[in-house]
């Protein structure tokens, strides 16, 4: 950012995890901020839902690297483990596969090796041992250099870190890569699937997309105590505590303008005042707020949907570990369907989530919360919103059989509560083509080539979110808030304590801003009204 003037009151716009994360960071440099969100509390994408005594996470259910939220807490002078009681989850995964067999993923590396010889045998396990090592050695070539790290140009990549990674094969393609370690089609979908989230089906996603098998199955997964909304919760206290003024219920609808800066945010109850605004909206509600659009060569392209089934039952299947991945037979099919040819998964591969398995306390005595995640088309390619209002009855009834043809006997009739979440809802609540997983991680949309964070013609506002940089899912998106706040702090990269980052902020001005790049936003000259 650049321009004269304080950054002394920031208003972030959205109380999701972004939000949250850059609140917590721009307090932790001597800012005053407020958080204004439409809903009734914080949390955003990763909400909750109270159904008769079950209580359901609506947003992420997989938390890898708490390291990164624990970064946002000690900005305030605490810590996440101060605030929520995170459990290790042992076996972070279990797949179950069509031909009947079972491999439990754990993240410690002599578990894994001795699970993945019992699955398929010790040359299986030797790949798996040098697959691990393929892994941490590629994580460590990004996470400093190309996720958490503020991008003005594409010539940042241009560095001894990019030849790194290539070195290390980041720029083939994912399943070729898994398969030059484990031969085995079973344990490369294990390695593989999490692409999808990212929006690329593993034959064409880069293999530097393996970094997110790594936060799964190397670095580990969690569960905080009471669901994963006891995150965000917890990140608002503390911002509460830090001096945060929190205002839920408050829709945002324009952002006042003087010249190239953002003087002012609107919401449908005040005007206020601002130096300068984190926006944390979907990017289309965001681009309506700033009146203008991105400059990109071609428009984006948004990753697959999903259809969330939360199932409260009076009994559970012990087969079922926190987290199950429940693969079809198809694979390669089944991503055309969603990526490609706009179909409903004809054998679909789902992930099972069993969260009373670890924390009892989320359902009535005898009862369990089931998280059903189906991928399905994104509305741009596949069935519009409008059509999902005939297509849903008969697909929840199509999850179900599945489930119980999967093993699961008796699981329709174990319901006591229900919700069935479509892009329909997604389309409702904002997302871009019915998703909530944001633009694709195509390799014209990632990195620099994302769309940028800092806001081309607007000198004091800046973007946060799984669809700004880095991207999509919980590491990355508390990483996004972090950047942002860099954004407007100056600060640069990891700045250690909350008192040296307090230090490093206070002459208040924002970082010189680069030239402009394609892909930010052009902004219109007038206020923005109605998003």
């Amino acid at each position: 950012m650049s321009g004269t003037g304080s950054a002394d009151h920031v208003v972030v716009v959205g109380a999701g995890l972004a939000g949250l994360s850059a609140a917590c960071h721009l307090l932790g440099a001597g800012r005053r901020v407020t958080v204004v969100e439409r809903g009734s509390g914080p949390g955003g994408r990763a909400g909750r839902l109270d159904l008769g005594g079950y209580v359901f996470d609506t947003g992420p259910t997989v938390l890898t690297m708490p390291e990164l939220a624990d970064e946002a807490f000690e900005a305030v002078g605490t810590s996440l483990r101060e605030h929520v009681d995170l459990l290790p989850l042992h076996p972070a995964y279990r797949a179950r596969f069509a031909d009947g067999s079972t491999l439990d993923v754990h993240t410690d590396a002599r578990a894994m090796e001795a699970e993945v010889e019992r699955f398929a045998g010790a040359r299986e396990a030797a790949g798996y041992r040098e697959l691990r090592r393929w892994l941490t050695s590629l994580y460590r070539a990004q996470m400093s250099r190309f996720i958490d790290v503020n991008f003005d140009s594409p010539w940042q990549l241009v560095s001894p870190d990019l030849a790194r990674l290539a070195a290390l094969g980041g720029f083939g393609r994912l399943d070729a890569r898994i398969g030059r370690y484990v031969r085995d089609e079973r344990l490369r979908r294990v390695f593989s699937f999490q692409s999808l989230y990212a929006g690329v089906a593993p034959a064409r996603a880069l293999a530097a997309y393996a970094v997110i098998a790594y936060m799964d199955t190397v670095a580990g997964v969690w569960f905080p105590r009471g669901g994963m909304h006891a995150l965000p919760r917890a990140m608002a206290r503390v911002a509460a505590e830090a001096g945060a003024d929190f205002r839920f219920g408050c829709g945002v609808t324009g952002l006042e303008r003087s010249g190239s800066r953002i003087i002012a945010v609107v919401t449908d109850h005040e005007r206020i005042a601002c130096d300068a605004v984190v926006l944390t909206p979907d990017l289309p509600a965001t681009y309506r707020l700033l009146g203008g659009s991105p400059r990109r060569p071609a428009p984006l392209r948004f990753s697959p949907s999903a259809v969330v089934l939360h199932l409260g039952t009076d009994r559970t299947w012990p087969e079922l570990a926190h987290h199950t991945l429940s693969f079809g037979r198809a694979w390669e099919r089944t991503f055309d369907e969603l990526t490609r040819t706009g179909d409903l998964m004809t054998d679909p591969s789902l992930l099972v989530t069993r969260p009373t398995g670890t924390d009892p306390s989320l359902a009535p005595e005898d009862g369990h919360t089931h998280y059903v995640l189906a991928p399905v088309p994104n509305t741009a390619i596949g069935p519009d919103a409008a059509a999902w209002g005939d297509i849903a009855p008969g697909y929840r009834d199509h999850l179900l059989d599945t489930l119980e043809r999967r093993g699961l006997t008796g699981i329709a009739g174990s319901v006591r509560e229900e919700r069935l979440i479509t892009p329909a809802d997604w389309t409702a609540a904002g997302h871009a083509a019915g998703t909530p997983f944001s633009a694709a991680h195509t390799l014209a949309q990632t990195g620099p080539f994302r769309p940028r964070n800092r806001v081309r013609g607007v000198d004091n506002a800046v973007l946060a979110g799984c669809g700004t940089t880095p991207g999509v899912g919980v590491p990355t998106v508390l990483i996004s808030g972090k950047l942002a706040a860099a954004r407007i702090t100056g600060a640069a990269g990891r700045t250690g304590s909350r008192r040296g980052r307090a230090r490093q902020a206070v002459q208040g001005a924002a970082a010189p801003q680069a030239p402009s790049g394609p892909d930010q936003v052009a902004v219109a000259p007038t206020p923005a009204r109605g998003a």
